[in-house]
């Protein structure tokens, strides 16, 4: 039977799961779930999933959610996975895991308010101050060593995938704020360039719909502009 993935590409562990698969030649079936249109709060949903979260996988009778725990279980279960993904050595496997459990409870709760809604200005700050903080443990922590990717590698593990998608929703918060984050932070943008680049051209499709909403943004941004210039202009007094 091929496998099911219930998704919505504007969540980031969405996306690192499709470009997981895309890049294993893993078959799947995508199945679309609106969150915008609230489908994973439906019934239907909820008996695949009864947390109403995507992403979800159903592989014959065995479904399974959480974003980590799908990505350990493809890269263990479909053959032709390149062992860098998760690798069968035990101690390396700890280390991989050790990230992936910080990403939980650190980089993911920094970025989760970077999706260009409007929110509690107190709880972006905050927000802002894990994400920073959780920034520079990747550098001092996560990016020492020789390689380029994470635990000092020289291939991309299910963990760089995660994390990356994880900031990439950055793409759709204004540019001066994007650059306030990330610039002081070098090794992390470099990290970021190496991953996408060892996953493409599949990393840029499914972000695809993260530059389309930047661009209807901007758009929008520039709009809203636009319409106070001329507004201003009308409402010159005349003496």
């Amino acid at each position: 039977m091929t496998l099911k993935v219930y998704v919505d590409r504007m969540s980031k562990p969405t996306r690192a799961i499709i470009t997981f698969c895309k890049i294993n030649g893993i078959e799947f079936e995508e199945v679309k779930v609106d969150i915008a249109r609230r489908q994973h709060r439906s019934p239907e949903f909820k008996e695949i999933n009864p947390m109403g979260k995507v992403p979800v996988i159903v592989d014959g009778r065995f479904k399974l959610f959480e974003s980590h725990a799908i990505l350990i279980y493809l890269a263990g279960v479909f053959p032709g996975v390149a062992d860098h993904w998760y690798p069968s050595d035990l101690f390396k496997r700890a280390k991989v895991q050790s990230v992936l459990d910080w990403h939980h409870r650190n980089l993911r709760q920094g970025a989760a308010p970077a999706l260009g809604l409007p929110l509690n200005p107190q709880a972006v700050a905050e927000a802002e101050k894990v994400l920073s903080s959780s920034l520079l443990k990747l550098e001092t922590i996560w990016l020492k060593g020789k390689g380029p990717f994470l635990l000092g590698g020289f291939q991309p593990m299910i963990a760089d995938l995660s994390l990356v998608c994880e900031l990439m929703q950055l793409e759709v918060v204004e540019e001066e704020t994007r650059q306030r984050i990330l610039s002081p932070h070098k090794k992390v943008q470099k990290w970021m360039d190496s991953t996408r680049k060892a996953t493409q051209p599949h990393f840029d499709e499914v972000h695809e719909i993260v530059f389309k909403v930047k661009t209807k943004l901007q758009q929008i941004k520039q709009s809203e502009a636009e319409s106070r210039r001329k507004s201003a202009g009308t409402g010159t007094s005349r003496m």
